[in-house]
This record gives C-alpha cells, structure tokens and sequence, in this order.
C-alpha cells in the first residue's frame, strides 16, 4: 500500500473517530454540564478538559498531519481540491477549538455560568457539522479510490 494511500486510510480512521467524539460530546457530555452543580463544577471542568485532551490529541494530530500530506501527496483518485477542502474543513475546526471553545472552557473552569455555558453548546455546532462534513467527505474519497 502506497504512504498516500495510508495517509487517507489514517485521515478517514481519524475523521471518523473524531466525528464519533464530537457528536457524543454535543449531544450528551455539554449539555449535561448544568447538571453537575456549582460546588463541583470547577473541578469537574478540570478533569473533563483534562481527559478529554487525553482521549483527543492523538486523533487529531493524526487527522491534522495526514490532512496535510494529502494535500501535497495523494492517491491518483483524490484531485487537489478535494485534499485542499478536507484541509480547510479541519482548518475551521481547529480554528474554532482554539479560538472559540477553549476560551469556553477557560471562562468555565472559574465556575459555572449558564450564558458561557449555553455559548459552548451553541457554538460547538462549527465542529460537529464541520466533522460530519468531513466524514462525508473523507467515506466518498474512500469509495473513489475502492472503485
């Protein structure tokens, strides 16, 4: 197997997992924040941003470093622009992590308070369609190249 062709086998895994996580994450671990109480909730902050990193930074190393090869090397059935617009898709998305959602959590870990709250929810929406565009993207190269 070509390192182009492993490079979009690895993107596509990544993507996929990372599409896993972010949906799970929008639909069930942030709105749950209000639950956890104000006692509790700096802490709680912590150890979510904490093993979340844990969970997340190889995938998205993986994800970030193979969407970038691929937009200098890439299988025959992947055109330029497909590896170029698979690269500005996660651009946003890392865009919006650090610029938007971790400001979030950083306002949050000082306690909890519902308009940040209700803000990281509204906004984690860039990542979650942002990845779901992705995985769409990324499963019709795979189909391509099976062709």
């Amino acid at each position: 197997m070509s390192l182009p062709t492993s490079a979009l086998l690895l993107n596509f895994m990544a993507t996929l997992f990372m599409t896993g996580v972010i949906w799970y994450v929008q639909i069930v671990h942030y709105p749950l924040f209000s639950r956890v109480g104000s006692v509790s909730f700096r802490d709680y902050e912590l150890l979510h941003s904490n093993l979340t990193t844990a969970v997340v930074i190889l995938p998205m190393l993986v994800e970030l470093v193979t969407a970038l090869y691929l937009c200098w090397q890439r299988p025959n059935e992947v055109s330029a622009s497909e590896a170029v617009l698979g690269a500005a898709l996660l651009g946003i998305i890392w865009f919006s992590t650090m610029f938007i959602q971790v400001p979030k959590h950083a306002q949050l870990s000082a306690g909890f308070d519902e308009k940040v709250h209700q803000a990281l929810v509204a906004t984690n929406w860039i990542r979650t369609v942002l990845w779901s565009a992705r995985s769409v993207l990324m499963s019709w190269l795979i189909l391509k190249m099976l062709k």
